[in-house]
């Protein structure tokens, strides 16, 4: 008789902590939706041909686009690092559809894909980012990409100084453009993007990318084979000095440091040895966070980013642990290349300054998914401990089964 009473306790105690913490998870969820609104982004705007299917562009024949005087309003005058971090007077020189050099296995050349695929919506959200590279990279998007594939390219306008950095761009087929009210910073920019996109696949790029030959199919080819596969491509080096475009090496996966810096890691030995096929993914404990495809259905029941991580930095731990850890996986695909300018300091101001902002969101990182290994991160950063890190503490409270059985499994 007491074993059964002891029975029925611990069935009624698991049923009352399931339902604690369902109330918890859908209290904070709607918190978080009326806080950032992001069912009604503000300033969505449709382009020419948003949703028709075009032929790649060629930028001497976009009707109502005036390319070189888009980019000669903000040229750069004295410093040509300056503004972006980048030397922009280079970046001005070059044609919007340059060619790039094909990076790819040879084998990748000969490789087919299959009918069918999903289309992507592709989403770059910017602030202040030099006209020059932004056009550059939304043209190689279209230029390089089937366009069947292309459902639209959203560009998300994180409240640049001037408006018409994106407004322009509205006279390009599929793009579509949002301006933040305020500065939002990257997590929240792109959750909007990602709000009112309509491809069954999200593709971020960050605004200073160009794509190379067959970068797109690669990519959904594995999403739709496994839909909880989340995949970057092998990212280039556009130097940040020439505009070079420069081929980088197959053999680096992505990884971290106990402080939260992400970082390459080469192949050891025994994976080089056991990989025998040179165009299968490449399984990645971390992604670079810049560029990568999610299916979109993987994307919402996942709970998207941590919206109350600010501007810029940790965004990528965060994605990266809450996609291992709910069952998923991240892929680099060697087939897919994209070359990005990689910078030496951030363009940018931060409200509460760099080092305050990047602490604050890498501890809510190690709070929400670390559990016991969270030692580790405040050990090297002994500052982000007792540190404010922000709203929805009782989200921190919740151990990660919050998203992965109740987003998930729900």
């Amino acid at each position: 008789m007491i074993r059964r009473y002891r029975r029925l306790l611990v069935i009624f105690v698991s049923f009352w902590f399931l339902a604690m913490l369902y109330y918890s998870v859908t209290l904070s969820g709607e918190t978080r939706k009326k806080k950032y609104d992001h069912s009604q982004p503000h300033h969505v705007v449709r382009g020419n041909g948003a949703t028709d299917l075009v032929k790649p562009i060629d930028h001497r024949t976009l009707k109502g686009f005036d390319e070189k005087a888009y980019i000669d309003a903000t040229r750069a005058k004295d410093d040509p690092y300056g503004r972006n971090a980048f030397n922009q007077v280079e970046s001005d020189k070059l044609r919007s559809d340059r060619d790039v050099p094909d990076t790819r296995h040879h084998l990748c050349k000969e490789k087919r894909y299959r009918d069918g695929l999903p289309p992507t919506s592709v989403i770059i959200c910017f602030h202040n980012e030099a006209r020059s590279t932004l056009l550059r990279t939304v043209l190689s998007v279209l230029n390089r990409s089937p366009p069947h594939l292309i459902a639209e390219i959203i560009l998300v306008d994180d409240f640049s100084d001037n408006a018409e950095d994106g407004q322009l761009l509205l006279n390009i087929p599929k793009v579509v453009l949002l301006r933040n009210d305020k500065r939002e910073g990257l997590v929240r920019s792109r959750v909007k993007g990602a709000d009112v996109s309509r491809g069954k696949v999200l593709t971020f790029l960050d605004s200073h990318c160009e794509t190379n030959e067959r970068w797109l199919e690669p990519l959904l080819q594995r999403v739709a084979d496994d839909y909880t596969a989340v995949v970057s491509p092998i990212i280039d080096v556009i130097s940040m000095d020439t505009f070079q475009y420069i081929g980088a090496s197959a053999d680096l996966r992505g990884g971290f440091d106990w402080s939260m810096h992400f970082k390459w890691d080469a192949f050891t030995p025994q994976l080089k040895q056991s990989r025998t096929n040179p165009l299968a993914p490449i399984k990645t404990p971390m992604i670079a966070g810049g560029l990568f495809s999610i299916d979109k259905r993987w994307w919402e029941k996942l709970g998207k980013y941590d919206v109350d991580m600010d501007i810029w930095g940790g965004e990528n731990f965060e994605i990266s642990f809450r996609v291992w850890m709910c069952g998923g996986a991240l892929e680099i695909i060697p087939c897919s290349r994209v070359g990005h300018v990689f910078r030496k300091r951030h363009p940018y101001t931060f409200p509460d300054g760099n080092a305050n902002t990047y602490l604050k969101n890498t501890a809510r990182a190690a709070e929400v998914w670390m559990d016991e290994y969270k030692k580790y991160y405040y050990a090297a950063r002994p500052s982000a401990k007792n540190r404010d890190i922000g709203e929805s503490v009782c989200l921190l409270l919740i151990p990660a089964v919050k998203y992965c059985f109740l987003s998930v499994a729900l």
